[in-house]
């Protein structure tokens, strides 16, 4: 792919690298068993690393590696192998906040670029450039900046350093994700990859001659929820990013399903394509906000980028989910749809269908039918496959969905 600006999506597994080329991504980006940020991830062994790598390379995708933790001096024998083999199977990049790292990824692998991690806190323009002068091709920002901060660093560095800017997904309470609640909690090292996400959790105070008297910082009957982030959203936002001088938009997720992949990668690429096309005259298709909307999620906000705006969501720990994915096309056809089931839905039920890189519709679902060519009122087996007669094609490899009952 050639364009101007880069949608960079997660990829957790194979399945999510998959969906996210499908659904319209320029680059998606991953982590080996070691050395990631995200060991809730199934993430890549090597075989399913160069298995993805190809995929993604045949449909012009670029795969960058997450190399992103701060490695203790016991792990630093392990890299060199990791990095030369992570060259040799097409990696584009890795993605790096430690300077040994850097070092290491200069000397072992010197045809793959690098790019500087979030982890770093990068938040002015000298810090960017000295790590352009260490080699670095692109920068990731600190999330804590607004535009008009994005725009004078952009000002103030070379024309070829990029610019990546998480645009999507859950935000960390801890500066630049350099936490250690979870270290102090659980003994799980947020900064190795493996956050509990305590910040999640409901919390009451008590008063400690008074054991077991707990009290709700705020008067609810659910507790409180004291660092609980809500997640970033810019959909509605892509012109001032890019006109701050953005490269590349960067979505949350490498834990997340590739329903969840797909869903906001499809949004983003057509929101960017239509800028890239439009110019001036841009607006935001009402079809690509709602689609964000048919997705579990936390309540969202803008994050930093127009200055402070309240971040927590104090009244519950939990998701908003507005729609169920009720199956996956396996098979198009003109009489019937092979389906696999995921949640139940009935004959008759109007179902919306998200095409791979295409604009929702509506189906109805005409008929039901297993693989004996019995008719069913209704599909209730996970995984089963199913005949689905709708009225229009459905595409291979759509999701279908069904609006939760409300």
């Amino acid at each position: 792919m050639n364009n101007k600006y880069e949608v960079l999506s997660p990829a957790g597994d194979l399945e999510c690298l998959i969906s996210a080329v499908n659904f319209g991504a320029d680059a998606v980006y991953l982590a080996g068993q070691q050395f990631g940020m995200r060991t809730a991830s199934k993430n890549f062994g090597y075989d399913d690393l160069k298995k993805g790598i190809d995929y993604a390379h045949s449909k012009g995708v670029k795969v960058y590696i997450t190399c992103n933790t701060l490695p203790r001096s016991s792990e630093l024998s392990q890299l060199p192998e990791f990095l030369k083999t992570s060259q040799t199977l097409g990696a584009d990049a890795f993605i790096i906040a430690d300077l040994g790292v850097m070092e290491l990824a200069k000397k072992y692998a010197p045809d793959v670029e690098r790019h500087v991690s979030t982890q770093a806190g990068i938040v002015n323009y000298e810090t960017a450039n000295a790590f352009y002068n260490m080699g670095a091709k692109r920068i990731v920002l600190a999330r804590e900046l607004s535009i008009p901060e994005i725009k004078e660093i952009r000002q103030n560095i070379p024309d070829d350093l990029e610019i990546e800017v998480f645009v999507h997904g859950a935000m960390c309470v801890s500066f630049s994700g350099r936490c250690l609640i979870s270290s102090y909690m659980t003994g799980r090292d947020a900064n190795r990859g493996d956050c509990a996400q305590p910040c999640r959790w409901k919390y009451h105070l008590f008063e400690e001659n008074r054991e077991g008297q707990y009290f709700p910082v705020e008067e609810t009957e659910n507790g409180t929820f004291l660092y609980n982030s809500r997640d970033l959203c810019m959909i509605e936002h892509i012109p001032e990013l890019l006109e701050a001088g953005v490269t590349s938009l960067k979505i949350e997720g490498r834990a997340k399903s590739a329903y969840y992949t797909s869903v906001v990668t499809n949004a983003y690429s057509h929101a960017v394509r239509d800028y890239e096309r439009m110019g001036s005259e841009y607006t935001l298709a009402s079809w690509i906000k709602e689609e964000l909307n048919k997705i579990s999620h936390r309540e969202y906000n803008t994050g930093f980028f127009f200055g402070h705006e309240p971040g927590q969501v104090t009244g519950n720990g939990g998701y908003i989910r507005e729609y169920d994915v009720v199956a996956v096309c396996e098979e198009s056809g003109e009489e019937y749809n092979i389906i696999t089931q995921r949640n139940k839905f009935y004959k008759g039920d109007i179902l919306d269908v998200l095409p791979p890189g295409g604009e929702p519709f509506e189906v109805c679902a005409k008929l039901i039918k297993n693989e004996n060519g019995e008719e069913k009122e209704s599909a209730p087996h996970a995984m089963e496959r199913l005949y689905l007669k709708t009225d229009v094609p459905i595409p291979n490899g759509s999701y279908l969905r069904k609006r939760k009952a409300s």
